[in-house]
């Protein structure tokens, strides 16, 4: 498992940047993490690094924002207001799996089951301050 630890909003983001450069057509990305642990600062990070200027901003409220204007089209969900799998149906998640952009998913391990198996998962934590550790799951 691969980890970096950050120092600061801005290197989480920058870290963020850096890794959406791999990021590929259909990919899926699970951020795991509590209460202001650091996801919606790494979202940012990867709409950036995938060449979006769109402003990133948490759909804790509206469960999907989308940013496009990049390489890849990125799909943001939030999974934490989310009570039922039907819920995911009737904001359309299931189509925006296979949709040619990359789906980063806020709180995602509330609803693991409906993530495909080439799911990226990374899990965000606080540290001291504004230390955060960012780990890639296998």
């Amino acid at each position: 498992m691969a980890s970096f630890i950050s120092h600061s909003v801005e290197e989480t983001i920058a870290y963020a940047r850096v890794w959406a450069g791999a990021l590929q057509p259909n990919d899926v990305v699970a951020l795991c993490g509590d209460l202001g642990a650091g996801k919606t600062h790494f979202v940012k990070g990867l709409v950036a690094g995938c060449g979006s200027a769109q402003a990133v901003t948490s759909p804790t409220f509206t469960l999907l924002h989308e940013y496009h204007g990049g390489r890849l089209p990125i799909f943001h969900f939030d999974f934490y207001r989310i009570e039922q799998r039907a819920e995911l149906e009737q904001i359309g998640f299931d189509d925006c799996l296979n949709e040619g952009g990359v789906a980063v998913i806020e709180w995602a391990d509330r609803f693991p089951e409906m993530l495909p198996s080439r799911t990226r998962w990374t899990r965000i934590a606080a540290g001291n301050g504004t230390e955060r550790t960012i780990s890639e799951q296998k």
